[in-house]
């Protein structure tokens, strides 16, 4: 690799924001010299496929502008 053109890679800290679960791993986006925590929508912890459970996320009211939009028809 060149040097002096790669972002820094440093250990950083995902939070899922639905089930609070938090892991660590590194990435771009710690390159500090503290360890950022960052907070994610969803992740393997949360996920309907990984997880084998089958719920709605909606986070911008998608289902209630369908049903005003359309309503029982």
């Amino acid at each position: 690799m060149k040097k002096g053109i790669h972002p820094t890679y440093g250990p950083v800290v995902f939070r899922d924001r639905s089930t609070g679960t938090t892991f660590a791993t590194r990435s771009t986006l710690g390159g500090g010299s503290t360890v950022p925590l960052v907070d994610v929508e969803i992740s393997a912890a949360s996920h309907p496929f990984w997880t084998g459970a089958s719920r709605v996320v909606d986070t911008a009211g998608r289902v209630e502008k369908f049903r005003r939009r359309y309503g029982t028809r």
